[in-house]
């Protein structure tokens, strides 16, 4: 058995559990903060059968594109006070994926 955890940007997140649950996966939804760009993401943790691996991995990749976005980034201030930004272009979405080995599971 495998523990999949999975983090996706909260706008993929519907699409993806909509997926999932779909194809009678069951699914649990924590939301977190990403750390560089400080906006909101959904974690996902998926409990599966080795062979259910690929079959989630794959739902994941349809459903959680990457994209390109736009950021404001602080450049300076002018001398009253007002912050001037410049923005950067970042690539946001896709999937990060840890697979974890499960040595016991049991519902209570």
């Amino acid at each position: 058995m495998k523990l999949i955890v999975a983090t996706i940007q909260d706008q993929d997140a519907d699409r993806v559990i909509g997926s999932l649950t779909e194809q009678g996966y069951r699914v649990t939804r924590i939301g977190t903060t990403g750390g560089f760009l400080q906006q909101g993401n959904t974690t996902l943790l998926v409990g599966v059968d080795d062979n259910q691996v690929s079959p989630v991995i794959n739902i994941l990749k349809v459903h959680s594109q990457r994209r390109t976005q736009y950021m404001p980034m602080a450049t300076g201030a002018t001398p009253n006070g007002v912050a001037l930004y410049n923005y950067v272009e970042v690539e946001v979405g896709g999937a990060t994926v840890f697979i974890l080995d499960v040595d016991h599971f049991e519902q209570v």
